[in-house]
C-alpha cells in the first residue's frame, strides 16, 4: 500500500522556500509555493517589489562562496570569494530554473491567513482572497524583513531610517553633507558606516554601539577566513570557543584597538562583525566611535559616556523581529524572537507545521537550509517520524543550551546554531533515529509484533 503524499503549501520563494520546494519535488510531494513578489530570491532580490528585501546596493555577502554553496548545486567557480547580492540572485534564479521550481510558484500571491480547520488541515487564504486546504504547511517567510527599533528616552527631531530601508547614499534619503549617527555594530551597520563615511560624501559619521563587537577580518593569510576553520562535532563546542579566544588577541580583532568601547562579552558570546574596512575608517578618523545612546533631545543625542552631539540623520542598524503575519499571534508567535522548535523546524504538538530557515546559522545559512529541507522531505513522505512531544521539549532545551547558552541575552541570538554541528547531528543521529521511529510505527499500525 503506497504512502499518500501530503498536499503541501510553502510560504515564500526565498532561499528557504526554494530549497524546500526542490527537496519536496525530489520526493514527488505535491506542493504550491505562495510568493508575495513577482520574482524568487526573497531577501536577495534587490529592490524586491514586495518591500521585504533588506539588500542595499553595495551589499556583498559575508560568507565565502565555498561555504555558501548548496551541496547539490555547486556555486559557479567564476564567482568572487564574497559575491555581490546580484550574484546571489543569479545563483538562486539558476537553481530555480535548473530544478524546474518556477512551475510550482504562484507569484504576486502571498498568504494572507493560515488557520487549522476542524479536521486539523490547513485553510490557506491567499492575497487574492481564495481559500484552499492543505495537509502540510511549510513556513519559509524569512526573518530579516520586520525591522526592529530601539526605544531610547526623548524624541529625535531629525530624519531616521532603518538599515532595512537603506539603498545607497541617495536613496531613500540624501545622505550627503550630513551629520549622521549609525546605531548598531552588526555587519550591515559596518557596511553602511563605511559607505557613508567616504570623504567624497562630506558626511560626519558617528557609530554608536551598546555592546560593541569583536571585528573579524574576511581574509586570514590571504584566504577567506571561514574556509580555514570549522567546528568539530567530536569536541565540545565550549572547548573550541575557548581555543579561538586564546589566539584572538594575536588577530587584532579587539574593537578597543580602533577606539570602540570594550565588548561586554567574550568572542563568540555574540555575533562578531566581519569587516575589513571599518577598522581602517575608525583608525583614519573618518568614523567617530561612541557608546550607547542615553537619550534624545531634539536634534541632540546624549551618549552614555556623558558626551553629546547634534545630528541630522540617524540610521538604525538594530536587527529584525521574527514575525508571522499570517498566523493569529495567540496561535504562533515569537516574542523577543524566541520560538521553541524541535531541530529548529517542528513545533511540538503540531505535526503538520514545519519551519525552514529560522536560525542564525554560523558560519553559513544556505547549506543549513538545505539540510533542513532534506529532513522536511523525509518527514513529508513518512520516512522520518518525530519523537513524542515530551522528548521534543527535552531536546529543544538541550539544543538551546548547546547553541545559545553561552550567548548574551539578546533577541538576535535566540535562534543561533552551529551549522557543522547541526548538520552532523541531523545526518548521523536525528535522521537515522527518525527512520527507526517511522518503521516502528508502521509495524505497529500493521499489527506486527515489535
Amino acid at each position: 500500500m503506497g504512502v499518500t503524499m501530503p498536499r503541501t503549501a510553502i510560504i515564500g520563494a526565498g532561499v528557504s522556500g526554494l530549497t524546500a520546494g526542490k527537496m519536496l519535488k525530489d520526493y514527488r510531494v505535491p506542493y504550491t509555493t505562495f510568493e508575495l513578489s513577482d520574482r524568487v530570491g526573497g531577501n536577495w532580490a534587490f529592490a524586491n517589489p514586495n518591500g521585504l528585501s533588506s539588500a542595499y546596493r553595495s551589499l556583498h555577502i559575508d560568507t565565502s562562496k565555498e561555504r555558501l554553496s548548496f551541496k547539490d548545486f555547486p556555486i559557479p567557480e567564476h564567482f568572487p570569494s564574497f559575491p555581490h547580492h546580484s550574484d546571489i540572485k543569479d545563483y538562486l534564479d539558476c537553481y530555480a530554473e535548473t530544478f524546474g521550481l518556477l512551475e510550482n510558484i504562484e507569484f504576486n500571491n502571498g498568504v494572507r491567513r493560515a488557520v487549522r480547520n476542524g479536521d486539523g488541515h490547513w485553510d490557506i487564504t491567499d492575497s487574492r482572497g481564495t481559500t484552499r486546504e492543505f495537509d502540510l504547511l511549510v513556513v519559509g517567510n524569512g526573518h530579516h524583513w520586520d525591522a526592529r527599533y530601539p526605544d531610547f528616552p526623548g524624541e529625535f527631531t531629525g530624519e531616521t531610517i532603518h538599515s532595512h530601508h537603506y539603498i545607497d547614499p541617495q536613496t531613500p534619503l540624501n545622505l550627503t553633507g550630513k551629520r549622521i549617527l549609525v546605531v548598531g555594530i552588526g555587519n550591515s551597520a559596518a557596511d553602511i558606516t563605511v559607505e557613508l563615511s567616504s570623504k567624497t560624501l562630506q558626511n560626519t559619521v558617528t557609530l554608536s554601539t551598546r555592546s560593541s563587537a569583536w571585528i573579524v577580518p574576511k581574509y586570514i593569510a590571504g584566504r577567506p577566513g571561514d574556509t580555514i576553520w570549522r567546528t568539530s562535532p567530536y569536541i565540545p563546542l565550549a572547548w573550541q570557543r575557548k581555543a579561538i579566544q586564546l589566539v584572538a588577541p594575536a588577530m587584532g580583532i579587539d574593537p578597543q584597538l580602533y577606539g570602540l568601547p570594550a565588548p561586554n562579552h567574550k568572542l563568540f558570546e555574540a555575533h562578531p562583525t566581519q569587516s575589513v574596512e571599518l577598522p581602517l575608517r575608525l583608525g583614519s578618523g573618518d568614523v567617530i566611535p561612541k557608546p550607547n545612546v542615553n537619550r534624545f533631545d531634539g536634534d541632540t543625542v546624549y551618549f552614555e559616556d556623558g558626551t553629546s552631539a547634534v545630528f541630522d540623520v540617524i540610521v538604525y542598524a538594530t536587527g529584525y523581529n521574527i514575525t508571522f503575519p499570517f498566523f493569529d499571534p495567540d496561535f504562533v508567535s515569537a516574542p523577543d524572537n524566541a520560538i521553541r522548535l524541535y531541530k529548529r523546524m517542528f513545533k511540538p504538538g503540531m505535526d503538520n507545521l514545519v519551519f525552514i530557515g529560522f536560525a542564525q546559522a554560523v558560519p553559513t545559512l544556505f547549506p543549513f537550509i538545505e539540510c533542513q529541507a532534506k529532513l522536511l522531505a523525509a518527514y513529508a513522505v513518512g520516512r522520518y517520524a518525530l519523537p513524542p512531544t515530551a522528548e521534543m521539549e527535552r531536546v529543544i532545551d538541550a539544543d538551546q543550551k548547546l547553541y545559545v547558552g553561552h550567548c548574551t541575552d539578546r533577541p538576535r541570538h535566540t535562534q543561533q546554531v552551529d551549522y557543522f554541528h547541526y548538520d552532523h547531528d541531523i545526518r548521523t543521529r536525528e535522521l537515522p533515529a527518525g527512520v527507526r521511529r517511522a518503521e516502528l510505527r508502521r509495524r505497529r499500525a500493521q499489527g506486527v509484533a515489535v
